[in-house]
Parts: structure tokens; sequence; C-alpha cells
């Protein structure tokens, strides 16, 4: 099951530019037997407020992980939304994935205190309801490739997540999935240009493609040649021990061993990594200078899903000639957004294996980020209604 999404998307030709995924000619329609597992933590604006982002995004990325080990590591489709995400299934997949969101869930409620909501839709009732789920296969490095998605689908599908069809139940307590590789052990990483951008850009229900893919390559010309705005360090965040978010990660592992000896293995594996980052030295194949290049080639800080999603550090010029060029696009009916601003990033870690090139690092604003600009983006939206 699991090998059947494996083939499917590392089939789908690769781009490198991401500038690329404006082109159609990039996207293939998932096949209509497939599922969108999806999940999304319920009042994440009322968790931001309380100073809990760094917990949202342990649990929208959980998911993925959760997923993905109970496919024996391989690896389907999948985007990373802050407070939570969207994963594209073989319908065969369906009972595996079910139990690890169910267990997700729970896991989210008992052990973070969060409210996570999770479902899975099949592809042909999104047809159904006339809209598309198309993907594209963006290669961020020799190791690793991100699914975008297009076609309008998505967005209606998480729209039904949180109306509460093809809801799934949490499983019963005590039942936590398999989160073996998350992480949040890195601090905020601050703007080193002046500022975090988070933003959200979606087309105006009856733009034409080309309307908004003009307004994706203004975008990407105003961010320039470059790393286009890349909000983590060109040489990576370096290891700090005791590890921050040393509370979460022990959260992520609860149910697989005792409490004593999951804290002895956190705190053994990052001291490992600080101690070998600080003196360059590499040890039974780990060089954690390469892991750390590795992690900023890694970073989802670029990513469309029915749309534009960005995490950028800029400078305060262009900033705020980032968000006039949209506000004109959403003048003119091109383009809905959201675009939040704050000092620093945020870096969640799933790497089942540190001697992998392919390990994955998502990227948020550190002050609410996805969450905060989709909350401005559910205001233009209405107000453009």
């Amino acid at each position: 099951m699991s090998t059947d999404a494996a083939r499917f998307f590392d089939a789908i030709p690769a781009f490198t530019d991401f500038a690329d995924v404006a082109e159609p000619a990039r996207y293939q329609p998932l096949p209509q037997d497939w599922l969108l597992a999806l999940a999304d933590v319920a009042d994440s604006t009322g968790a931001v407020a309380a100073g809990r982002y760094k917990a949202v995004n342990l649990v929208g990325a959980g998911t993925i992980a959760a997923v993905v080990n109970a496919l024996g590591g391989q690896r389907p489709p999948f985007v990373f939304g802050g407070d939570g995400a969207v994963i594209a299934l073989p319908a065969a997949a369906r009972a595996a994935v079910a139990s690890a969101l169910a267990a997700t869930a729970t896991w989210a409620r008992e052990a973070i205190g969060l409210d996570l909501r999770v479902a899975l839709i099949p592809v042909a009732a999104v047809r159904a309801a006339g809209h598309e789920v198309r993907v594209a296969r963006f290669q961020v490095s020799p190791g690793l490739a991100y699914a975008m998605f297009g076609g309008g689908g998505i967005a209606w599908a998480d729209a039904r997540l949180k109306a509460g069809d093809y809801a799934l139940a949490p499983a019963p307590a005590g039942a936590h999935p398999d989160l073996g590789g998350l992480s949040c052990r890195f601090a905020p990483l601050p703007a080193h240009r002046g500022e975090i951008v988070s933003l959200l850009a979606l087309p105006r229900p009856g733009t034409p493609p080309q309307a908004f893919a003009g307004l994706l390559h203004a975008v990407l010309a105003l961010l320039g040649e470059g790393d286009g705005g890349h909000p983590l360090p060109a040489e990576g965040p370096h290891f700090a021990w005791p590890p921050r978010g040393f509370a979460l990660e022990l959260a992520a592992g609860r149910g697989r061993r005792p409490l004593l000896l999951q804290a002895a293995a956190v705190l053994a594996r990052s001291l490992f990594g600080w101690l070998l980052d600080r003196s360059g030295l590499t040890l039974g194949g780990f060089d954690a200078h390469r892991y750390r290049r590795e992690l900023v080639a890694n970073s989802d800080y670029r990513k469309f899903e029915d749309g534009l999603k960005l995490t950028l550090d800029l400078d305060p010029a262009r900033s705020r000639a980032l968000e006039a060029l949209l506000e004109r696009a959403w003048r003119e009916g091109v383009c809905d957004y959201g675009l939040h601003r704050q000092d620093a990033a945020l870096v969640t870690c799933f790497v089942p294996s540190a001697l992998s090139p392919d390990h994955v690092h998502f990227v948020d604003g550190a002050d609410g980020g996805y969450t905060r600009a989709a909350a401005q983006l559910k205001a233009r939206r209405a107000a453009a209604r």
C-alpha cells in the first residue's frame, strides 16, 4: 500500500525552480481511488494567543510523522500547514492511516492539551463536488522532494474537515501513535534581515490561472535572486544543550517507553549532536555540520497548496513592498491573502535517520505564523464577498 504511494509520487518529474509551481504541466491528478488525510488543530488561534504555537506546530507535524511511521517509513505526498497537514494516500492505506490519525488525535489531547480534528476524504468525493486535486514534485535538495498541491480540491476538503464531515473519532484513551523521529529541539530563529513574514495567498474564486501565476511570478521577482528570503541562516541553526522544546519532545515519545528512559534518550541524543557540532568531529557517519547544511536545504519555507505559502526573512522595505503588491492584487480581485510579521521563525523536525539526507524540516513563524495569516485571509475573503 505505501509502496504504491511512493511509486506514484516518485514517478512525477521533479522541478527545482520554485517558479514552476505555477506551471499546470508540472501537476498530475491524484488517482481516483485515493484519499486525502487531513488534520487541523481546533482553535489554533486561541492556542497561539496563549503562546502555544510551538505545541501547535508539533501536533501538525506529528500527523505527518504518525502516518509515515504507520506506512513503514514510506512517504506519500504531504504538506505541512502549521496547525495541521494534508496527506494523499492510496485506498489500500486506509486502515493503517485511520488508526494512526485517530491515535494522533488522542495523543494531542492527552499529551499536549490540544484538540486535533482528523478526517479521511475520498478524492472521488472532491471531484464529485466539482473540484480537482493535482500534485507536483518540488526537489528542494538531492535527497528530498516535497509535494505541491493544486486544483482547488484541498481548500474544499479543508472546509469539509472543519465542518465535521468525514471525521474520524479519536482512539481510546492511551492509544498514542508512533512519532519516532519527531523533534523540536531548536530555539526560535531570530530574523537576520529584519522580520519574519508568514504569507498565505489564495486565488480568488473565478480568477484565471494565468492571473494568479502572474502574481506568483511578481512575488518571486520581488524576493530576488539568491535564497529568496530563506528564514534560516546559511550555515543552519546550531545545536543547543539542554535542548529547547525538551518537554514537547518528551511528550512526542509518550507511551513508547517509560518516562525516565524517554527523557534520558532525548537528552543523550541532543548532547551527542551538540558535542559533535561544537567539536567539528564526526562519529558513526554523523557529521553535524553537514546535517545543518542539509537542514537548511530541506526546509519547507516555500510551498504551494492551492495557493502560495511562504515563511520569509525580509528587510522592512521588501516586506512593505510585498504587502503592497498583495494588497493591489486583492483589490483587483486576483487573490485573497494574509500576512503576519514576527521577529523569529520556528523549525519542527521529522528525522527518522540523521544519517540519511532526506530528513524533513517544517518552518513557520514563531508568533502565530500561518495561523495568524490564515485569520487575516479569512477576514479579507469575507470583506471581498
